[in-house]
């Protein structure tokens, strides 16, 4: 029984380090995609009075000027699709660190004497698996969206 406590236990935290991870790596992502944004957004601005100010430049480059405002303006469309793939990634890992909290709480009521339990005890379990129950309609919700996204991407 220990053993099997003691695994896990390991299991457990070794879960809990791998969301803590993925969230720091989105998180440094997110950022990333912040400074890049700024970036685009200045060459953006840069092509846009060029544009403006064209005055007597030739057709080609013109032309070759809406070519590159046209490829930042996919670009930034790429990066926000991406931003909100990650920002549905952050809300997925709070809803499974909620769901693993629940889960702990439930199995330490689970785990005691249905004779020996108080009402209140009683009433607490029950109210945990609706709490359960809840976070996984959550991330059901959260799996819904991710697969239309993908499929109207396609």
């Amino acid at each position: 029984y220990s053993t099997w406590k003691r695994t896990l236990t390991r299991r457990a935290r070794e879960a809990q380090m791998k969301r803590f991870c993925k969230a720091q790596a989105i998180q440094r992502r997110l950022e990333e995609i912040e400074v890049t944004f700024r970036e685009l957004e200045q060459q953006g601005i840069k092509l846009e009075k060029l544009l403006r100010d064209e005055g007597g430049t030739p057709a080609d480059q013109k032309t070759q000027w809406m070519n590159q405002l046209l490829y930042l303006v996919q670009k930034k469309n790429s990066l926000m699709s991406e931003e909100s793939d990650l920002m549905i990634a952050v809300q997925e890992l709070k809803l499974e660190e909620q769901q693993w909290q629940l889960d702990q709480k439930l199995r330490c009521y689970m785990n005691r004497e249905e004779s020996l339990k108080t009402p209140e005890e009683r009433a607490a379990e029950q109210e945990i698996l609706v709490q359960l129950l809840d976070v996984v309609n959550k991330r059901n919700v959260l799996i819904h969206i991710q697969e239309e996204k993908r499929l109207s991407e396609l």
